[in-house]
C-alpha cells in the first residue's frame, strides 16, 4: 500500500473517532473540567475520578477511567476529551426519583412496601436506574407470595419530569390469596392423619383462618411443620423415621394449593440401657433422678434431651457453669433397641468474682443486693442467678431486668454476674374511671411511691368513689424492716358503704381503720403475714330496713370499736400475676376480734387457683374458695357487713353480683357465714396475633353458693348454683376489662340472672 493511501486511511479513522474521546497520546493533566452536571457537585466527580492534576495518563487508561465513573451509578453516559493539557469529562446524569406512588395494594400497607423497595435501592431522592425495575418486581412478588397471593400482577410506569427527575408509579393487582385445599400424608400406618395434622401450623381453610392465616402456604411454615412431624415420630420411638419427599402444587387459576408429604415410619425402638460416662463430679445418686428414662420404655428424643438438660442444670447449680452433657445413642438394629450413654464433661468449677448492677440511678444499690440469691465469692449457681433475676422483676421497680455471666479475662474458673436494670418512674400518679354492674361508675386516684426515695419502701395515698363506696387510704410498707426480709407496714383508711346501692340489704356503714402489719418470708414462694387493726364502725339503718337489719342494731348497738388480729399464709408460684399460664396461688387467712371488743367474731378463709399448661396454646385453671365465720361472747350473730356473698364476675358468673344465698324479710340478699365456690376454666389466646399478649379467652364452669348456719342450720348443697359460658379478658391501655357470656345451669325461682357481665378499669 502506498504512503498516500496509508495517510488517508489514518485521517479517516481519526474523523470517525471524533474529538479525542480516547487520548491519542500520553500527556500530563494540567487541569480537569467536568461538563454536563445538573444535580451532582463537581467535588463528587473528582472524588471518584482516578486522575489528579499533575498526573501523566496513557491512552490505554481512558477506558478504566470511564469504568470507574460508571461504577458510581450516577451517570448514564461518560466521555473523555482533551483540549491541549486539559482533561474534559462529559457526563450525562441519571434522573433522580422525585416520587414513588403505589396503587392497588390492599393486604400490604404502602409504608411496608416502600421500606422493602428502599432495601433494594428504590426510594425518593435516589438515582433512578432502569435495570432496578426487575428487582422491584421480584421483591414485590416475594412480599405477596409470602401471603399466598400467587396471582399478583405488577405494572411499573416511569414518567419523566423537569430538572432530570422521574416519577415511578407501581400499579398492583393483588388477586385472591391461594388457600391450602388439601394436605396429604402418605405412608403413615401407625397414626391417624388427623392426629398428625394437628401438629401442623398449616391447615385447610377453617372458621378462624381469616384471622389466623393458617391456610396460607409458605415454605418456612411447611419446613417448621415437617420438623414438628419428625419430632412427633422421634418422641414415640420411630428412630429411623424420614420424610422421603414433599410436593407442593397450585391449580392453574392460582387459588388452591395441594401439599403432599411422603414419609417412611420405620420401626419402634425401646431403651435397652442407660449409662453414665465422663467425669462424674456429682454423685450418681444425684444424677440418675434427673434422667427420666426407664429400661424397656419406648425411646423418646424429647425425654433424652430433657434429661441431658436437667443434668446440665444440676451441674450448673453446683458451680460447673460451663458443663456439657451429651447423649450418645448405641443402636441395635436387629433387636430395635437403643442404649443411651450420657457423657459428662463438667469443665472447671466456677466461682463468682463480682456481682455488678447497672442502670439503678435512683434505686439504692442495697435494695437490689438484698434480693440476690447468688453470693459473691461463692460457687456459681444457675438457679440462684435465675431466682435473683426473678426477685428483681417482682419488685415492680424496673421495666426490664437483664443478666449476663461473662468469664473473667485471664481466668478459667471465675465469672462476673452483671445485672442491667431499666428503672420505672419512682412516683406514680394515677387516675382511673371504671364501671361494674354492682358498684356502678367508679372514679379512683392514687399517688404511689413504690420505691420511696430509692429505699424500696412503699408509700401510697388513694381515693376511690362509686355509687356504693367512698374510700380513702394512706399506707406505708418497709419490705425489709429486718435484714431477713421481714416487712412492716402501717395503714389508715376510711370507707363509707351504702349496701342498698349494691343491691343487698338496706343499711350503711362508716368504717375507719388504723393498723400495723408484718410479713415473714418462709421460702422463695411462701410468706406469712400478721395484722393488728383498730376498727371503728358506725352502723346506720336505711329508710326502710328489714326486720333482720333492725334486729341487729337492737341486739348489738350501732357503734362499734374492735381490735382485730389477723394472720395469713400465701404461696404464689405463678409465672404472671395478670395472665398466668402455670403455677398456683394459695392463701389461708384467719381474722378474729380480740375479747373485749364491741363485736366478737372470727373468720377463716382458704383460696387457691392452679394453672396447668396443656400446650403452648391452652391453659387449664382450677380454683376453689372456702369461707367460714362465726361469733363468740355476747355478740348475737356475724355482722352483716362481714358476711360472705356469691354471684357475679368473681364467683359464679351468670348470676347477679351478691345475689346468691339467704335473703331478708324484704327479699334483699343478706349473705351468709359460709361460702363454697369453685370452678374450672380453659384459657386460650385470641386469634389476633397483635393482641395475643394482652387478650385471653376462656371456657368456664362455675359453681358456688352462700349459706347461713348461725341458727344451727346445715349446709344445703341443693343451694349451690352452676353456670357455664365464655370469658374474655383484655389488659387494655386504660385498665383491665373482663367480660363473660354465661348460661345458668340450675336456675331456680327467685334467682337473679345476668347473661352478660363485665367490669372495666379499676373495678376489675
Amino acid at each position: 500500500m502506498s504512503l498516500f493511501l496509508k495517510f488517508v486511511r489514518y485521517a479517516l479513522l481519526l474523523l470517525a473517532l471524533g474529538p479525542l474521546p480516547v487520548m491519542a497520546e500520553t500527556f500530563v493533566v494540567k487541569d480537569i473540567r467536568v461538563e454536563g452536571l445538573q444535580r451532582i457537585s463537581p467535588g463528587t466527580v473528582f472524588n471518584y475520578l482516578p486522575v489528579k492534576i499533575g498526573q501523566r495518563i496513557e491512552a490505554s487508561e481512558t477506558s478504566s477511567i470511564i469504568r470507574e465513573l460508571f461504577k458510581t451509578g450516577f451517570f448514564q453516559d461518560v466521555r473523555l476529551e482533551r483540549e491541549e493539557e486539559v482533561l474534559i469529562v462529559f457526563v450525562s446524569e441519571r434522573p433522580a426519583i422525585a416520587k414513588i406512588e403505589i396503587e392497588g395494594n390492599k393486604s400490604i400497607e404502602s409504608e411496608n412496601l416502600l421500606l422493602a423497595l428502599k432495601d433494594i435501592g428504590l426510594a425518593e431522592g435516589r438515582v433512578f436506574n432502569r435495570s432496578i425495575l426487575d428487582k422491584i418486581e421480584q421483591e414485590l412478588q416475594r412480599q405477596y407470595f409470602s401471603q399466598g397471593k400467587y396471582g399478583v400482577r405488577l405494572e411499573s410506569t416511569v414518567t419523566p419530569l423537569e430538572r432530570n427527575r422521574v416519577a415511578v408509579n407501581i400499579d398492583i393487582s393483588e388477586g385472591v390469596s391461594a388457600r391450602i385445599k388439601k394436605i396429604n400424608l402418605i405412608g403413615n400406618d401407625s397414626f391417624e392423619e388427623e392426629d398428625l395434622l394437628d401438629e401442623f401450623t398449616l391447615s385447610t381453610t377453617g372458621y378462624l383462618s381469616s384471622f389466623t392465616k393458617d391456610d396460607q402456604y409458605s415454605r418456612e411454615k411447611l419446613g417448621g411443620d415437617l420438623e414438628r412431624l419428625r419430632t412427633y415420630y422421634l418422641d414415640r420411638g420411630y428412630l429411623n423415621f424420614k420424610i422421603d419427599s414433599t410436593q407442593v402444587s397450585i391449580t392453574p387459576d392460582k387459588k388452591d394449593i395441594y401439599v403432599t408429604v411422603n414419609l417412611t415410619e420405620g420401626e419402634v425402638y425401646t431403651i435397652s440401657d442407660i449409662k453414665l460416662a465422663g467425669e462424674l463430679v456429682v454423685e450418681k445418686e444425684e444424677i440418675f433422678p434427673m434422667i427420666r428414662l426407664r429400661r424397656g420404655e419406648v425411646f423418646s428424643r424429647k425425654v433424652v434431651i430433657g434429661s441431658a438438660e436437667r443434668v446440665t442444670q444440676l451441674l450448673g447449680n453446683n458451680g460447673y457453669a460451663f458443663a456439657n452433657v451429651n447423649s450418645i445413642p448405641e443402636i441395635d438394629e436387629e433387636n430395635r433397641q437403643v442404649a443411651i450413654t450420657y457423657f459428662v464433661d463438667p469443665g472447671k468449677r466456677v466461682y463468682v468474682r463480682r456481682i455488678n448492677v447497672r442502670g439503678n440511678s435512683q434505686t439504692r444499690d442495697e435494695v437490689l443486693r438484698r434480693e440476690m440469691r447468688q453470693m459473691e465469692a461463692g460457687w456459681f449457681s444457675t438457679d440462684a442467678v435465675t431466682r435473683s433475676k426473678e426477685r428483681l422483676q417482682r419488685l415492680g421497680y424496673f421495666d426490664e431486668v437483664n443478666v449476663e455471666t461473662p468469664a473473667v479475662p485471664g481466668s478459667t474458673d471465675q465469672v462476673d454476674v452483671n445485672f442491667k436494670v431499666v428503672e420505672k418512674p419512682m412516683g406514680q400518679l394515677t387516675a382511673g374511671l371504671g364501671f361494674s354492674q354492682s358498684a356502678g361508675f367508679i372514679f379512683s386516684t392514687s399517688l404511689t411511691q413504690n420505691n420511696f426515695l430509692g429505699t424500696g419502701k412503699r408509700v401510697s395515698v388513694a381515693f376511690d368513689n362509686s355509687d356504693s363506696n367512698t374510700y380513702y387510704r394512706f399506707g406505708y410498707t418497709n419490705p425489709y424492716y429486718t435484714l431477713d426480709g421481714v416487712s412492716r407496714g402501717f395503714n389508715l383508711s376510711y370507707r363509707k358503704t351504702d349496701f342498698d346501692e349494691v343491691d343487698t340489704a338496706n343499711y350503711l356503714t362508716d368504717t375507719t381503720t388504723a393498723g400495723i402489719n408484718f410479713g415473714v418470708p418462709i421460702t422463695e414462694t411462701d410468706r406469712v403475714n400478721f395484722t393488728l387493726d383498730l376498727v371503728g364502725t358506725d352502723y346506720k339503718l336505711g329508710a326502710s330496713p328489714s326486720t333482720e337489719i333492725a334486729a341487729f342494731a337492737t341486739d348489738n348497738g350501732d357503734s362499734f370499736l374492735d381490735f382485730k388480729l389477723g394472720s395469713s399464709w400465701v404461696r404464689d408460684s405463678r409465672d404472671s400475676a395478670l395472665l398466668p399460664t402455670k403455677g398456683a396461688r394459695q392463701s389461708f387467712s384467719a381474722d378474729i376480734t380480740v375479747p373485749g371488743s364491741d363485736l366478737e367474731y372470727y373468720k377463716l378463709a382458704y383460696n387457691q387457683k392452679r394453672y396447668f399448661p396443656l400446650s403452648d396454646t391452652f391453659t387449664l385453671a382450677l380454683n376453689g374458695d372456702l369461707g367460714y365465720g362465726d361469733v363468740y361472747g355476747d355478740t348475737t350473730r356475724l355482722p352483716y357487713w362481714e358476711n360472705y356473698f356469691a354471684g357475679g364476675t368473681k364467683s359464679v358468673r351468670g348470676y347477679k353480683d351478691y345475689s346468691l344465698g339467704p335473703r331478708d324479710s324484704a327479699n334483699d340478699p343478706l349473705g351468709g357465714n359460709v361460702r363454697l365456690a369453685g370452678g374450672a376454666e380453659l384459657f386460650f389466646p385470641a386469634p389476633f396475633k397483635m393482641v395475643d399478649r394482652s387478650v385471653r379467652l376462656g371456657v368456664f364452669l362455675d359453681a358456688g353458693g352462700v349459706f347461713d348456719t348461725a341458727g344451727g342450720a346445715d349446709i344445703d348443697f341443693d343451694g349451690l348454683r352452676y353456670s357455664t359460658g365464655l370469658s374474655f379478658f383484655w389488659l387494655s391501655p386504660m385498665g383491665p376489662l373482663g367480660a363473660s357470656l354465661s348460661m345458668p345451669l340450675n336456675e331456680k325461682s327467685g334467682d337473679e340472672t345476668e347473661i352478660f357481665q363485665f367490669t372495666f378499669g379499676t373495678a376489675f
